[in-house]
């Protein structure tokens, strides 16, 4: 009996170093066919800009081919699902936003754990968003804003990237602050919504930096404010809600980066060593740079900290505005 259980246990030894040795096989090889980035949003907006930046950047780095897989939908669920339940290869990676904090409370019930079913690899980058008019509305100012939505309650309206996610909530703070009570239009991403703007279907719009800059500089849309802690230098003269007379309001983004839990350390290792050298290369900075964005490269541990830390803060949010989807 002795006999057949230690052979048991020697057995059930080579079997789990014979796998650790594939795996480190594997991760020394790896890539050899193409990796998907799977952005949760359309094209248009900050996930996919930056997503394509650093799959361009890792393609040049590691070789073989890193491609961005648009997956929209819920909110960023139906991404992050297909990622957690993807094989743990090294093949499929998700690139998030600050909805995949906020989803937790907002849904009743996800189709994947935050935690137990990824690999934190890193976060990536810390920006902010804009409130910006169409150029047909008279109001310039948050002041401005304000006094209209006083005067007009329920008349104005402002669109998002989707129900439940940040751009939404921005929106929603904006009025309990404030003291308005102004329409939503929830659209199916940032670019979607941006485009919205542009063409009039929506007065306002709370939408990332990286889409608005451009169609802010060519007079498309109407900067009023962002959302940080600082200016954005690419629009110097455009203040933060804060100092703009509400004061504490800030909202700031994120974009983090992770593989289905049970990949390869290895690889988990190498995807944040060679993110972190993309994002800090000198022509990937400045392009961050010129959307609102900067580079910011934690450990697996400090990201899975700053995402429990995340998710308590938004939590606290979500009581408070109610706001529950499902």
């Amino acid at each position: 009996m002795r006999f057949t259980l230690e052979l048991g246990i020697r057995h059930a030894l080579v079997i789990a170093v014979a796998c650790a040795l594939a795996a480190s096989a594997a991760a020394q090889t790896w890539p050899t066919r193409s990796v998907r980035i799977i952005a949760p949003f359309p094209p248009g907006g900050g996930v996919d800009f930056t997503g394509r930046l650093l799959a361009h950047k890792l393609t040049e780095q590691i070789g073989g081919s890193f491609v961005v897989d648009n997956r929209p939908g819920a909110a960023g669920i139906l991404a992050a699902e297909l990622v957690a339940r993807a094989a743990p290869d090294g093949y499929t990676l998700l690139m998030s936003a600050p909805e995949f904090a906020i989803n937790p409370s907002v849904r009743s019930k996800l189709p994947y754990d935050p935690f137990k079913d990824f690999a934190y690899i890193s976060q990536l980058t810390s920006g902010q968003m804009m409130l910006a008019s169409h150029p047909s509305v008279t109001v310039k100012t948050v002041k401005q804003l304000i006094a209209l939505a006083k005067a007009r309650p329920g008349h104005l309206n402002y669109g998002h990237s989707g129900m439940g996610g940040l751009n939404h909530l921005a929106g929603g703070m904006f009025q309990t602050m404030a003291g308005i009570r102004w329409l939503h239009v929830p659209f199916k991403g940032d670019g979607p919504a941006i485009i919205g703007l542009m063409g009039g279907e929506v007065d306002f719009v709370f939408a990332s930096t990286t889409g608005l800059a451009e169609p802010a500089k060519a007079g498309k849309v109407r900067p009023i404010a962002v959302t940080g802690t600082k200016r954005f230098t690419e629009l110097p003269d455009v203040p933060t809600i804060t100092e703009s007379g509400i004061p504490g309001y800030i909202v700031t983004g994120w974009y983090g980066f992770y593989a289905p839990a049970g990949t390869s350390a290895d690889i988990v290792r190498r995807l944040h060593a060679e993110a972190g050298r993309a994002l800090n290369s000198p022509d990937v900075k400045e392009k961050l740079a010129k959307t609102g964005n900067e580079p910011v490269v934690s450990s697996p541990e400090e990201f899975t900290a700053f995402m429990r830390a995340e998710i308590g803060k938004w939590a606290k949010v979500v009581k408070e505005s109610k706001l529950r989807i499902d």
